[in-house]
């Protein structure tokens, strides 16, 4: 089964002060994961290619980074997960960037099930964390918080 995944967030702040909170990803400053609520992304080494590690039972490797503006990161696991996700920061102009999140993957095995009833759920709400938390970070502010929705709060429980 194929996957294509997207959450974006349109924010009143300039490309580079976006493309700084990318660059703390995993870090011990990190401004973009929502490491308070959500298993921390963790690697090996610095943000880097090659850096290996994850967050929670979901694993990966950094295969691009271009600082400031863009980080793919390739599935080890879960089994069944093949495919990235990656963050883009897209300047739209001097004053508004595009935060975005794509995840693209082919399921196989046990994951095709999987994916739609337990993964997809956490991770929609994680990554709507991850964009309220750039938001906040980059204007004080968050204009519509996400909201998690009872599925996920259940998948959240079940999981503990």
């Amino acid at each position: 089964m194929g996957v294509y995944n997207v959450h974006e967030r349109l924010l009143a702040a300039k490309g580079g002060e976006v493309g700084a909170l990318l660059d703390t990803l995993a870090g011990e400053e990190d401004g973009l994961w929502p490491h308070r609520s959500w298993p921390p992304m963790k690697f090996d080494r610095p943000l880097a290619p090659g850096a290996v590690g994850g967050h929670g039972p979901v694993r990966y490797t950094v295969t691009a980074y271009v600082p400031a503006t863009w980080v793919r990161f390739t599935f080890s696991g879960p089994s069944g997960f093949h495919g990235f996700h990656e963050y883009a920061v897209l300047p739209v102009d001097e004053t508004r960037t595009i935060l975005r999140h794509t995840l693209a993957m082919r399921t196989s095995g046990p994951a095709r099930l999987a994916w739609p009833l337990l993964w997809r759920p956490l991770h929609d709400a994680l990554l709507e964390d991850s964009l309220d938390r750039a938001e906040r970070a980059c204007t004080g502010a968050v204009e519509h918080p996400a909201r998690w929705g009872p599925y996920v709060r259940l998948l959240r429980r079940l999981a503990r």
